[in-house]
């Protein structure tokens, strides 16, 4: 048996990714720019393919070029225009910097999909403060650098744009990741606030709170805590995929959206309704 075989696999492979059927008719976002962030792999990556299928032109970013890089060849290979610019969200200057190479680029930013972000499983006791600032950093600072740098720039040119922010299915906890769950929470309400606030500026806010989807990600978590995932974390007793995500995102942002702003679409096969994942697997204490 060699180490392939002992690797299990998730997600879509780029084959069955592009061949995922959908909703949208081609053409739907020609002449649009869309700005995706962790987009080097899993549900970002999705995201990207999904808005390159359906005419859009494209900025990704992330914090490892190689992957965005293996990722813009996917979407040229759509006939999608593609700006590849790696940097960190947790940085405020990078942010800046993105923004500017992306309008100075495409001459125009029409839709932000936040999708960068990221998580350890454990239990909270455990969690180091510098471990904590992490994900808090990450998860909700970054988001929020990267939404103010874009409205800035929006209202700076009196022009409309639409915010994505990728959250997660936070409305009953989330044992083993209450970090993350902090951060996506404060992500939600911030994306309300401000749906508010720049409304006027016709500036639209909106979240995606995806449940259990299987992506690549899957492969950092313990088998105890995948299983949980497969089996427990719903109703419908499976795992979404990660165009279940990407569908989400473009309805929000398409004419479809038109009229929705401070809104959470949440995508979880009724995990906030029924639902136990635990992302390092279920404790004794808990055992069914």
């Amino acid at each position: 048996m060699n180490e392939a075989t002992l690797t299990p696999t998730f997600g879509f492979s780029d084959e069955e990714l592009l061949g995922q059927p959908t909703v949208y008719a081609p053409g739907l976002f020609d002449g649009q720019v869309v700005l995706v962030s962790g987009a080097g792999s899993g549900l970002g990556k999705a995201i990207a393919v999904l808005y390159a299928r359906l005419g859009a032109k494209l900025v990704i970013c992330g914090r490892t070029e190689e992957k965005l890089q293996t990722s813009a060849e996917l979407l040229r290979g759509l006939g999608a225009q593609v700006l590849v610019h790696p940097m960190s969200i947790r940085e405020p200057e990078q942010v800046d910097a993105l923004m500017d190479h992306a309008l100075a680029h495409f001459g125009r930013l029409d839709v932000l999909v936040n999708n960068a972000g990221g998580q350890f499983a454990g239990p909270a006791l455990d969690f180091t403060q510098r471990g904590w600032q992490a994900v808090i950093d990450l998860n909700l600072n970054g988001t929020f650098y990267m939404m103010q740098a874009a409205a800035r720039r929006w209202v700076a040119r009196e022009e409309p744009g639409r915010i994505v922010n990728i959250v997660s299915t936070i409305w009953r906890g989330r044992p083993h990741t209450a970090h993350s769950c902090a951060a996506r929470a404060g992500v939600v309400y911030l994306s309300k606030s401000v749906a508010v606030e720049w409304a006027p500026h016709r500036i639209q806010v909106n979240c995606v709170a995806p449940g259990v989807i299987e992506t690549s990600a899957f492969s950092r978590y313990p088998e105890a805590g995948v299983a949980t995932y497969r089996d427990q974390s719903n109703p419908m007793r499976r795992a979404g995929d990660a165009q279940d995500i990407a569908e989400g995102c473009v309805y929000l942002s398409a004419p479809s959206g038109k009229f929705i702003t401070g809104e959470v679409v949440t995508i979880d096969g009724g995990q906030q309704l029924w639902g136990d994942p635990w992302s390092a697997g279920r404790p004794e204490y808990f055992r069914l």
